[in-house]
């Protein structure tokens, strides 16, 4: 996959602390599909070991962007952070589709001075220089991850998911208000704005913790960069998808993720 540096440049320092320990982040509203001539959904926002459960780390929220059917962008409102998830609210005062979406960037470095291991974090446009002099690095990577979930006031609209061309990206081929359990549903991933092919999806079913086991399920990307998904039961479902290229040369490894919460009904 493509990814320069330039990518990133103007993002935010990585916003995942941990992602090691708890690679599974999400944004999970308390409603998407609502009516009338206006409403409020809440958000919460956390990486967990658990879908949508609050146990390991409240997400940072500094790269939100809200996405209002006519493409405006419009601030979270009542925003709090906690130990374990951050929430907001959101106030739909227009009929349509609406995206809430954290994207965020940035540059992880563990390098040696003087035989002393040090770690650097920040944003993709301060390396290397923001190293201290003479350091050697011995790992960089360069990460990126999407994260979204989506709202609909009234009848659903398709404004809110023109790509932008960076990283990984999700259009619904079906829309996402109008997921079924028991009935396929498509979407196409695209990388850098082409189909990503041949990616592996990883679709994750809320309330594992009151089973014995995940029961995730996985679906590949075709040569057009659709999978499909067909929904086993009612519910709040993740997909997320990861592209990995290794370190070459003086180029960082690069990690690009797409994480995404869609909400299925009977």
């Amino acid at each position: 996959m493509k990814t320069p540096l330039a990518l990133l440049s103007a993002l935010a320092v990585l916003a995942l602390p941990a992602a090691a320990h708890a690679d599974r982040a999400w944004l999970l509203p308390s409603s998407t599909s609502l009516s009338g001539a206006e409403a409020w959904i809440a958000i919460d926002a956390g990486l967990s070991d658990n879908l949508f459960v609050a146990d390991h780390a409240a997400m940072r929220l500094e790269t939100l962007v809200i996405t209002a059917p006519d493409g405006s962008t419009v601030a979270p409102l009542n925003m709090t952070r906690g130990r374990y998830r951050s929430t907001f609210d959101v106030h739909l005062n227009q009929p349509g589709t609406w995206k809430i979406a954290n994207v965020s960037g940035g540059m992880n470095v563990r390098y040696t001075l003087d035989g002393v291991e040090g770690r650097w974090r920040g944003a993709a446009s301060d390396y290397p220089a923001a190293l201290p002099a003479g350091a050697a690095v011995v790992q960089a990577t360069l990460n990126a991850h999407r994260i979204e979930t989506f709202a609909t006031l009234g009848a659903t609209t398709d404004t809110v998911f023109v790509p932008t061309g960076k990283g990984l990206e999700l259009v619904p081929v079906t829309h996402p208000g109008d997921l079924v359990a028991g009935e396929a549903a498509r979407f196409r991933l695209l990388s850098e704005g082409q189909p990503a092919a041949g990616l592996t999806v990883t679709v994750g079913r809320g309330g594992a913790r009151y089973r014995d086991a995940l029961e995730d399920m996985t679906a590949v990307t075709g040569a057009d960069g659709v999978f499909v998904v067909t929904w086993p039961e009612a519910g709040m479902y993740w997909m997320n998808a990861t592209v990995r290229t290794e370190a070459a040369g003086s180029a960082p490894a690069v990690v690009v993720q797409y994480s995404g919460v869609v909400e299925v009904l009977p």
